[in-house]
């Protein structure tokens, strides 16, 4: 899967969102405007699968407004401001593009989730089907209350743990605690809260969540690996250069280049290029690859 993400990373990339993060908190703002104005008007921006399925597609996008908790008080502001920290370290750590998958993601299986959920009411309670349309509309609506983007967040929280896991926060501000611990605890509170819920909050759980598990198993960055995997360019480079009678050919000198993609400093003035300490030679990377790229190791042929 990751070298699937690198090739659509070279095609995509450029369409990337960065600091995306502080666009969602920013919905969430929004959000609270139309609260202060008229809580029911987010019955019409609300993840409601029934009225998806009778043309209001609009809600496939307006739903992540939806705010974790419709008050504003000191702790939902602290828990948006946890967001965007959290969400712009993951960012930094895995490059942009990929954590614009990692949300993406989230949120597709979140909609497949709402779905699910309107066939699984269909099925567990018949008399739905007895119920006029506009009933249906209601019922449907009061679960579609119970999708946003609260568990996605979470997810970022978990999968920043699993990339930096020594990561010292401040709980409270004060006590100083690393992230796996931390991460730990959550995940124990979200199998006791999967336990004690209905089954379609069940459902919305962990819809929420698959992009962690997806994450975890196959994206996630790993430790650096025992023998090096490089592209072709870049092996037949390095032979020539051990080859006294054929020198490299170097291509044009540009200031910066990134080892893993190749671009520099002139085409992209914009990024910031640095040396992997990790990598067994003097190899450089943007910023978007510096903590995702395979480590070059050296190995005795």
């Amino acid at each position: 899967m990751n070298e699937t993400l690198n090739k659509l990373e070279r095609k995509f990339g450029r369409y990337a969102i960065k600091n995306i993060s502080l666009y969602l908190v920013l919905f969430y703002a929004a959000a609270y405007v139309i609260i202060a104005m008229d809580m029911s008007l987010l019955n019409y921006v609300s993840l409601n699968p029934y009225a998806v399925m009778y043309g209001q597609i609009w809600r496939l996008f307006t739903w992540i407004m939806i705010p974790p908790s419709l008050s504003i008080n000191f702790f939902t502001l602290l828990l948006l401001y946890i967001f965007y920290n959290f969400g712009t370290s993951l960012e930094r750590t895995i490059g942009t593009f990929r954590y614009n998958i990692y949300l993406l993601s989230g949120m597709i299986f979140t909609i497949i989730g709402a779905l699910v959920v309107m066939a699984y009411l269909f099925i567990s309670v018949p008399e739905l089907a007895t119920l006029e349309h506009a009933e249906r509309m209601l019922v449907f609506g009061n679960v579609a209350m119970s999708f946003s983007t609260f568990y996605i967040y979470m997810s970022i929280f978990l999968a920043l743990a699993s990339v930096i896991p020594d990561m010292t926060i401040l709980l409270m501000f004060i006590l100083p605690v690393k992230m796996k611990y931390i991460a730990i605890i959550y995940g124990f509170i979200m199998v006791l809260e999967f336990l004690g819920s209905n089954m379609y909050n069940r459902i919305v759980l962990v819809a929420s969540m698959l992009n962690f598990l997806l994450f975890f198993l196959f994206v996630r960055p790993t430790k650096v690996p025992t023998k090096s995997i490089l592209p072709k360019d870049i092996v037949k480079t390095l032979k020539r250069a051990t080859n006294k009678t054929e020198p490299p050919k170097i291509r044009p000198a540009a200031k910066h280049q990134c080892t893993a993609c190749g671009i520099t400093g002139i085409e992209a003035p914009d990024r910031e290029f640095r040396f992997c300490s990790k990598c067994e030679g003097n190899y450089e990377y943007c910023d978007e690859h510096l903590f995702t790229h395979t480590h070059v190791v050296k190995t005795d042929e």
